[in-house]
């Protein structure tokens, strides 16, 4: 958590800091349930098992936020100090802010009512608290540390939102495509002028309950972070950026072959980091900032190494070739699989493709290929376009859909019978109605198609984006924002080129699988699946 948490503010009053070693003993104790002696938190239900450690958690329920979650008709409510310890006085109504005309009567919280409604389940008005929260014998200095740590949760000033304009920004790593860069750029830009004709100016002032189901108008402003140099100087040109020009999260954005130190920058900023157009994220589902679409080409890895690897343990295959170029996201992806095989018992030839014009060298992987179970191909399409057409494709090839241009993969014809494509998406005939709606808008606001795929997920960034903040009210921090995204993403119609998406609490990959497809015939783009949607 950002150490301007320590000089929160809220509109309650002005909170006595908490001092850094305390700050780390609360978070600990809120969101891992280690109490500050290091034991495991333990938590009791009437009549059900105790839970203990993480499980026992607050932010389990409650959410790393304080903000809390709707699950059907289970309502988590808000346990930040706003919400807990707001000046009104006796029962009034009080709105979920993340829940759409839900109400629920609670009175003010003391820290003595507080304390009690932890330790035995009864609220300031001695009603009993409802089954699913847990009861906590937490100790008098474990109970003041967790009150303080409340008191002060999600209600610091946040960089980017200060006014009615909340500031935004897309990052651009110097190996990113123009042509998709632009195209990028294109439909942000679109997004957030439409968000911006709809804006209204500040809310009036309203008093009651009224004011909690009146969206706060705000105009949003994007900032483009172009990166120049080498990956390692990105982290510290962020730095810059951010200082310079704070913004509350950063949505899509678009890389080529690393995109690590962007992730690595908004993990240690706690600044969300949505939706990047990246086939090559970093998959470390500890962090909690950046979230994916897929994990891209390690995905496409894992579904490749599904298939071969049950026909190991079936006693087949046992040797398998790989091509890709060193300096390529392919190289990763090779790394995975070759891993993942060598644990089945097969052998693995790593063929590092060199040549800028490899026709030739290409020759001699299929000569070497056909005594192989299988060739994977890491490569791109004008690699694909050197395989030599007139010799015989080995017996079985995969090729990487994303980096070969999925059902476009300029595959010579007597390489197509025998070749699977890793597919991450839905088919073409399933998404083609999904599709209409963002197609439609790009015709209405009259931005030109150059990069469907890019373009779409862009939107679909947006369009989550705007989803999550029309519910957050005036409770923009950026724990809620993630939380909210995790949300709103579930209960999408309208996924794109995905079949579904969806994030559970520690998920950072939305969609988890892929097909593996064939070509229908030697000539065409049409494809059929040769599997299920398989998920690793």
């Amino acid at each position: 958590m950002l150490a301007c948490s320590l000089l929160a503010v809220s509109a309650w009053g002005r909170l006595k800091p908490l001092s850094e070693p305390a700050l780390k003993d609360a978070e600990a104790l809120y969101r891992e349930g280690v109490l500050p002696d290091g034991q495991s938190l333990r938590g009791t239900r009437a009549g059900g098992e105790a839970i203990e450690g993480r499980a026992a958690a607050c932010a389990n329920c409650h959410r790393r936020s304080g903000f809390g979650v709707e699950e059907g008709r289970t309502i988590v409510p808000p346990i930040t100090g706003r919400y807990l310890f707001r000046e009104s006085t006796g029962a009034s109504p009080m709105v979920h802010s993340g829940a759409e005309a839900v109400s629920s009567q609670r009175s003010r919280y003391s820290s003595e009512t507080l304390a009690r409604a932890i330790r035995e389940g009864i609220d300031p008005d001695g009603r009993t608290l409802d089954y699913l929260m847990p009861r906590f014998a937490l100790d008098d200095a474990s109970m003041a540390l967790l009150t303080g740590y409340l008191k002060q949760l999600s209600s610091h000033p946040v960089p980017g939102a200060l006014t009615d304009i909340v500031e935004f920004a897309t990052i651009v790593t110097p190996d990113a495509d123009p042509v998709k860069r632009d195209a990028m750029l294109d439909v942000l830009n679109h997004f957030f002028d439409r968000n911006n004709a709809f804006y209204r100016g500040a809310d009036p002032t309203l008093q009651g309950p009224l004011r909690s189901h009146v969206a706060t108008g705000r105009s949003w402003q994007l900032r483009v972070w172009e990166l120049t140099g080498s990956p390692e100087t990105w982290e510290e040109q962020l730095q810059r950026r951010f200082k310079a020009d704070p913004v509350f999260a950063v949505i899509s954005g678009i890389g080529a072959n690393t995109w690590e130190p962007v992730h690595r920058f908004c993990e240690r900023q706690s600044l969300p980091c949505l939706m990047p157009n990246v086939d090559l994220p970093v998959v470390a589902e500890s962090d909690f900032y950046p979230v994916y679409f897929s994990r891209g080409v390690l995905l496409e890895a894992d579904v490749i190494a599904s298939r071969l690897g049950a026909e190991a343990n079936a006693g087949k295959p046992r040797r398998v070739i790989q091509v890709f170029r060193s300096d390529d996201i392919g190289a990763a992806a090779a790394r995975q699989l070759a891993g993942a095989l060598a644990a089945a018992g097969v052998t693995v030839a790593m063929h590092e493709l060199t040549s800028r014009h490899p026709a030739r060298e290409l020759s001699g992987v299929a000569r070497d290929a056909a005594s192989a179970d299988a060739l994977v191909l890491w490569l791109r399409p004008e690699d694909l376009k050197a395989l030599p057409a007139d010799a015989s494709a080995p017996r079985r090839v995969f090729v990487s859909g994303l980096m070969g241009g999925l059902e476009k993969a300029p595959l010579p014809q007597t390489w197509r019978d025998p070749t699977r494509l890793t597919y991450p998406f839905d088919l073409p005939t399933r998404r083609a109605i999904p599709m209409d709606y963002p197609l439609g808008w790009f015709r209405i606001q009259h931005i030109p198609v150059v990069d469907e795929r890019i373009q779409i997920d862009t939107y679909i960034a947006c369009s989550i984006l705007g989803e999550a903040a029309s519910t957050m009210r005036n409770d923009l921090v950026p724990d809620y924002l993630v939380e909210r995204v995790e949300v709103e993403l579930s209960h999408r119609l309208i996924n794109g080129y995905y079949p579904r998406l969806g994030l559970a609490p520690g998920q950072r990959f939305a969609s988890k699988g892929a097909y593996l497809v064939r070509f229908a015939d030697p000539s065409g783009e049409r494809i059929v699946a040769d599997s299920d949607w398989i998920v690793p």
